[in-house]
């Protein structure tokens, strides 16, 4: 039986991190691996968790199994940075539970929201690679829309068609913030159009808020998707730790539902643990303990906040940096100081993309997207230029 299953594509990017490390150049580049990195190129285990799982390894007592919904401790730990301190049940309305990593978060969302009722979801395009496959192996048509405008913003009106066009068993997926991978978000007045008009079509809100304390801050990412909670009856939200914790390989995620009514929300949650318990039985706990022993630690949420402070420094310094180099050939760089998290993309051919690699050492993914933690005050200068070498001929960047 398994010589009937068919060939299938080398991921892309695992093929550019080989190609990368085999490149024996000194001043070569990454800005291809979506991960953050340092001024000096590295991406560290937060002191924080490093804290926490001194604190961990003391006193966990068993390795016993949690069940489906994992660490709930965990779970409820982080609504109040997600939903906000005053009320971040919305009256009993929402509830969680634990997932491994935002895949595992954004899969189990699709899947209860397919059980629901839902058949088709919209999703502004381009978005994350693992969106539209997870969608597809779900058996759920996915319908695309534009996420961004050629001025390098967000293209409101191409969402509000969609919510106009969509109807009773279809589902929305939007970044909450920090879009990967154009960096594009929606601002804030944006988001006040878009909770009403959710409120008005009927569909269902899937959020997905993988970089929280990234782009802005941890309560203004935060903003679209509280904005779009207090509007609607419903929705879900797929949440991730493994950047905004520096947890990657631990796999920490989690997912949220927001039932019409308090007493509808248990019924969702089963629903959940049984999605999960088919899928992977059990979420991998330490990561998720070492993140709850982080936030019911007043001072250990401190020393975090401080390190995701710096993070998100580093990341708009680069992003300024870019902004300023204003035009590189014909590409404008200028909208990149003006976006949010690890991602943007530059608009080049695949011609281009390799000239980049062969003469100047730099590896980026064959979609154009950039890691802006790749960048540094060292290397920086030699991005723009080697922009402006390949670019001399590209469109104006959007």
């Amino acid at each position: 039986m398994l010589t009937n299953l068919k060939p299938q594509a080398a991921d892309a990017l695992l093929a550019l991190i080989k190609l990368h490390d085999a490149d024996p150049r000194c001043d070569k580049i990454d800005v291809g691996v979506g991960v953050y990195r340092t001024g000096q190129g590295d991406t560290p285990v937060f002191a924080a968790i490093k804290a926490a799982e001194r604190r961990l390894l003391e006193s966990q007592t068993s390795k016993a199994y949690l069940g489906p919904e994992g660490d709930m401790g965990f779970v409820h730990a982080l609504m109040p940075h997600i939903f906000g301190r005053a009320d971040p049940t919305r009256g009993g309305r929402i509830d969680g539970m634990q997932t491994p990593g935002g895949t595992g978060a954004v899969r189990l969302a699709l899947a209860i929201a397919k059980r629901a009722g839902v058949k088709r979801v919209w999703m502004g395009t381009p978005s994350w690679p693992n969106h539209a496959q997870i969608i597809a192996d779900l058996g759920l048509e996915l319908k695309g829309f534009a996420h961004a405008k050629p001025d390098g913003t967000a293209d409101l009106a191409a969402l509000l068609a969609a919510l106009d066009e969509a109807g009773a068993e279809d589902a929305v997926l939007l970044h909450g913030c920090c879009h990967n991978p154009t960096g594009i978000d929606y601002a804030p007045a944006q988001w006040d159009a878009i909770a009403p008009a959710l409120q008005a079509s009927g569909v269902l809100p899937l959020i997905d808020l993988a970089y929280q304390g990234l782009g802005q801050g941890m309560e203004e990412d935060a903003y679209g998707t509280r904005r779009v909670l207090a509007a609607v009856p419903e929705a879900i939200i797929a949440y991730s730790c493994d950047k905004n914790f520096g947890l990657y390989r631990d796999r920490v995620g989690a997912v949220y539902v927001m039932t019409g009514a308090a007493d509808a929300l248990p019924v969702a949650l089963a629903n959940g643990h049984a999605l999960a318990r088919a899928n992977w039985s059990m979420p991998p706990d330490h990561g998720a303990a070492a993140v709850r022993i982080i936030l019911e630690d007043a001072a250990l949420t401190r020393q975090w906040l401080d390190e995701l402070d710096t993070m998100r420094a580093r990341m708009l310094q680069v992003r300024a940096r870019l902004g300023a180099a204003g035009m590189a050939g014909k590409l404008d760089l200028a909208p990149l100081a003006t976006q949010n998290g690890l991602f943007s993309i530059v608009p080049l051919s695949g011609p281009q993309i390799l000239a980049l690699r062969e003469a100047h050492g730099i590896y980026m993914a064959g979609s154009g997207r950039i890691n802006i933690a790749g960048l540094t005050m060292g290397n920086i200068d030699k991005f723009i230029a080697a922009l402006a070498e390949v670019g001399a001929e590209a469109p104006v960047a959007g």
